[in-house]
């Protein structure tokens, strides 16, 4: 196993890390919308959703990936409401279409809106 670490995506703020590439795959944690640069969370469904697919990308970049090597995804979202915004803009990252899980959860780190993970070809 490898650890995948890049200043390009937030820091894990817990005891985990932001990925490992592993016989051939890359494995994300899941990815909340931090801005790396800034550690700012932007503001609507629309940016945080955007926010967590370029955090997702720095991830997949760093392991020599990227969104087109993406087989799964699962995305939590703070509100169901929020489903087709959404997914207008993950679209717009995941234009493979992986196979996706996506759940609305009672609450999210830092109160963000979404956070996603996946797995994908190294």
């Amino acid at each position: 196993m490898k650890v995948i670490a890049t200043t390009n995506a937030p820091g894990a703020i817990g005891p985990y890390s932001q990925g490992f590439i592993s016989n051939g795959f890359v494995f994300t944690s899941g990815q909340i919308p931090v801005d790396p640069a800034t550690g700012e969370i932007p503001e609507g469904i629309d940016e945080q959703t955007a926010q967590s697919c370029r955090n997702v990308g720095a991830i997949l970049e760093a392991a020599g990936s990227g969104f087109d090597k993406v087989i799964k995804t699962t995305c939590f979202l703070a509100d169901i409401a929020d489903f087709a915004a959404f997914n207008a803009v993950y679209a717009e990252f995941f234009t493979s279409k992986p196979a996706r899980s996506c759940f609305a959860v009672k609450d999210l780190p830092k109160g963000v809106l979404c956070e996603i993970e996946c797995i994908a070809e190294a």
